[in-house]
C-alpha cells in the first residue's frame, strides 16, 4: 500500500514543523506550504489524503482552501487550524465543508485521533470498504489485574450481540479503546467504527453532523453531505461524552435509534441506517436523568448493558506493565530504543493516584522521555505533582542545627511562588536557560551542555516555556 499523504497549510513555521514531525511519526508523507497560492499549486500537482489549513493566511483565508477542496476534491477531508476558543471560526469552517478543526496550541493526542478518523472515513468513502480494523488492530487493553481480566471477559461477551452498550468510567481510562474492541471482536468488525465526541460539536451543527444535509439546505451547504449515522452504516457509532448532548438533540437521537433511520437536513425522506450504538461519558448519567438534564427514555435506550472501566488507582498492579508498553510505543514513534524506568521512578508511579488515569500516565511518560538524560528515567524526570509538593515543603523547612537560617541563593518558595509552584519553577528554568543561551551566544547545543541536559531536553523546555 502506498504511503498516505497530508498537505499542511500554515504561515507559522513552528506549526508546520510540529505537524510535519507528528504526522511523520504516524508514517504519513507531509507537504507543508505557507500561502493559499502555494496550496492551490500543490493541490493541482498531486492528490492528498488529508489537509490541514490555518484560518488566516498571507494571501487569503482557510475558508477559500476549504471551499476549493470541497468543490474540486470532495473525497479529501480538510481540517481547519483555529485560534484557541474561536468557536465562530470553527463553526464557519465546518459549515464550509471542513471535516473538523484543531485549536492552537495543538493538542497532539487530539490531533492524532483526528487524523486517524479522517483517513479512515476518507478511505471508506472512496472504496466503500472499512478500515476500522486498521485503526485499533495494534491497541489492546494492557493489564493483568483481576479488574482488567473481568473487563476483557465482558468485552468478549458484549461483542457477540448487538445490544447498545453504555461504557462508564472516569476521563482517561480508555473508554474509546473498550468500544473499539467491542466492535472489532464482533460481527460488525468488517464495517466502520465511527467515534464522535458529542461535546466537541457546536450545538447548531449537531443535526447536520449526525444526520447529514442536502445541497442548498442552509447557507454554506454547497454539496450533499452524509452524517455520522450514514458513515457508520453497517458498523458501529460510538457516542463519547453523550451526556453533553443538548435536549433537542437527545430527542432526535432517540428517534434515529428507534426508527433505524435518519432524515438529512433538507431531505424529504428518511434514509435507513444499520448502526450499533455504543456510548460513554465520565459523568453520572443516572444522576443527570434524575436532575432532568438527560432524557430517561434515551438513557434506557442506550444503557441496555452497562460496562464500567476501572480507574488506574484501582489496578495499581498494572502500572508497571502499562508503563513499559507506553515507553515501547514512544520508542517506536521516535525510532530509538525505549527508555527504562529506574526503581525510584517506578515506585513513584505506583504510589501516585493518577486522577487523569491512563491518559495522564501516557502524558507523564512522554514528557519524561523528552526530559531525561540518557536511556533511563529518574523519579524527578516524571515531575509528579506530589513530588513537587514535597520539594516545596523541603524548600521552606528551616535548617537543622542552631536554628540560624542559611543564606539563600534563590527566594524562598513560600514567598516567591505567589503564582504557584509551577510558575515559580518555570521562572527559575526560564532564567537559567536564558543565561545559558546568552553565554553561549544562542548556540543551543552549547547551552544544553552548560545546563547539563540533552539538546532534546532543551528543545522541549524552550517549547514548553515559550522561548523563541
Amino acid at each position: 500500500m502506498s504511503q498516505q499523504t497530508v498537505l499542511v497549510i500554515d504561515d507559522e513555521r513552528d506549526i508546520r514543523e510540529l505537524l510535519t514531525i507528528t504526522l511523520g511519526r504516524m508514517d504519513l508523507q507531509v507537504d507543508a506550504v505557507g500561502t493559499v497560492t502555494e496550496a492551490r499549486r500543490a493541490l493541482g500537482e498531486r492528490s492528498y489524503d488529508l489537509c490541514f489549513t490555518d484560518m488566516r493566511l498571507p494571501d487569503g483565508t482557510g475558508h477559500e482552501i476549504v471551499e476549493h477542496i470541497s468543490a474540486n476534491h470532495p473525497d479529501m477531508p480538510v481540517a481547519m487550524i483555529t485560534a484557541y476558543g474561536n468557536v465562530d471560526a470553527a463553526v464557519n469552517a465546518l459549515k464550509a465543508g471542513a471535516f473538523d478543526f484543531v485549536s492552537k496550541p495543538v493538542d497532539i493526542q487530539m490531533l492524532r485521533q483526528l487524523v486517524r478518523t479522517a483517513l479512515r472515513l476518507a478511505e471508506e468513502k472512496r472504496s466503500g470498504k472499512s478500515a476500522a480494523k486498521a485503526g485499533g488492530a495494534g491497541e489492546r487493553l494492557v493489564g493483568d489485574s483481576s479488574a482488567m481480566q473481568q473487563v476483557r471477559s465482558t468485552i468478549a461477551k458484549l461483542a457477540r450481540n448487538q445490544a447498545p452498550v453504555y461504557i462508564a468510567g472516569e476521563s482517561g481510562v480508555g473508554k474509546e479503546l473498550v468500544a473499539r474492541l467491542i466492535h472489532e471482536q464482533g460481527p460488525r468488525a468488517s464495517g466502520p467504527f465511527i467515534p464522535v465526541n458529542c461535546g466537541a460539536i457546536p450545538s447548531e451543527l449537531m443535526e447536520s453532523e449526525f444526520f447529514g444535509h442536502r445541497k442548498g439546505s442552509f447557507t454554506g451547504a454547497h454539496t450533499d453531505k452524509e452524517g455520522l449515522f450514514q458513515a457508520a452504516h453497517g458498523g458501529t457509532l460510538f457516542l463519547d461524552e453523550v451526556a453533553e448532548l443538548p435536549l433537542h438533540m437527545q430527542v432526535k437521537l432517540l428517534r434515529a435509534i428507534q426508527e433505524k433511520a435518519v432524515r438529512p437536513i433538507g431531505a424529504r425522506e428518511e434514509v435507513p441506517v444499520d448502526v450499533r450504538i455504543l456510548s460513554a461519558t465520565h459523568k453520572n448519567l443516572a444522576a443527570l436523568v434524575e436532575q432532568g438534564q438527560f432524557r430517561q427514555d434515551l438513557f434506557y435506550r442506550i444503557n441496555v448493558i452497562e460496562l464500567r472501566v476501572p480507574p488506574l488507582r484501582e489496578r495499581r498492579g498494572d502500572v508497571s506493565l502499562l508503563s513499559n508498553h507506553i515507553l515501547q510505543g514512544l520508542a517506536r514513534k521516535d525510532g530509538g530504543a525505549p527508555r527504562r524506568l529506574l526503581a525510584e521512578a517506578q515506585q513513584a508511579l505506583e504510589s501516585y493516584d493518577f486522577p487523569g488515569n491512563v491518559r495522564e500516565l501516557e502524558n507523564i511518560l512522554e514528557r519524561a522521555t523528552a526530559m531525561c538524560d540518557g536511556d533511563t528515567i529518574a523519579a524527578d524526570d516524571l515531575m509528579l505533582p506530589q513530588r513537587l509538593q514535597r520539594l516545596e515543603s523541603a524548600a521552606v523547612q528551616p535548617p537543622s542545627g542552631n536554628g540560624a537560617a542559611a543564606p539563600a541563593t534563590t527566594p524562598p518558595v513560600s514567598s516567591a511562588a505567589a503564582g504557584g509552584l509551577d510558575d515559580y519553577i518555570s521562572n527559575l528554568e526560564r532564567s537559567a536557560i536564558m543565561k545559558a543561551l546568552e553565554e553561549s551566544r544562542y548556540n543551543k547545543t552549547a547551552a544544553a551542555k552548560k545546563l547539563g541536559i540533552t539538546f532534546r531536553a532543551l528543545r522541549y523546555k524552550l517549547k514548553k516555556l515559550g522561548i523563541d
